[in-house]
């Protein structure tokens, strides 16, 4: 039988492989995000999704040239399950060299928010607020339409994202945001 973390086993393997805390902050966020995003996808897997969103970076502080590849290698004495794996590696298609397309609706959620949890994210700390609770979607469009502003934040990607899951790009900018909303002060 193939190994399945639970949330808290995925947060001790992120923790050992990440010590920055911009990494670790970023994995709780995705895996909040997805967790959100599963209770209306696939509400009996919550806890997967939220696994699959900490362990989605697993490699990157450790094997940066090798992101979304090396992972295959950190998590095969553990026995991982196939599919947990695969969802891991193909967030990383077309950018890492990941070999693995997202096709199931968790794989194209992870590819979708990933980049975009950091936009949301650089948007937040220019608040006065410094909260996502009151980001509007207009303003984070207006963000996104401007490159210079989290320039690492891949926009393409993003479109992308919203494109395989069947949605417009303001439909994921807007459910993402609200995932965020969900989460803040957890993640």
């Amino acid at each position: 039988m193939s190994w399945i973390p639970t949330l808290e086993q995925a947060r001790e393997l992120m923790q050992a492989h990440n010590k920055e805390p911009f990494h670790r902050q970023h994995a709780e966020t995705v895996s909040g995000v997805m967790a959100e995003f599963a209770k209306q996808l696939d509400p009996d897997h919550v806890e997967y999704w939220a696994a699959v969103g900490m362990l989605h970076d697993l490699d990157y502080e450790e094997q940066p040239e090798r992101h979304c590849v090396a992972v295959r290698e950190m998590l095969a004495p553990l026995d991982a399950d196939p599919a947990f794996v695969r969802a891991i590696v193909c967030h990383g298609w077309g950018l890492t060299g990941a070999d693995v397309e997202p096709e199931l609706p968790m794989e194209k959620v992870l590819f979708a928010v990933d980049e975009l949890t950091g936009l949301i994210g650089a948007a937040v700390k220019m608040r006065p607020s410094g909260s996502v609770q009151d980001l509007e979607l207009k303003s984070l469009k207006k963000k996104f339409k401007s490159p210079s502003f989290a320039a690492g934040c891949n926009r393409e990607v993003i479109a992308q994202g919203a494109e395989r899951l069947g949605w417009t790009l303001d439909e994921l900018l807007e459910k993402t945001i609200l995932a965020m909303r969900a989460i803040e002060g957890k993640a």
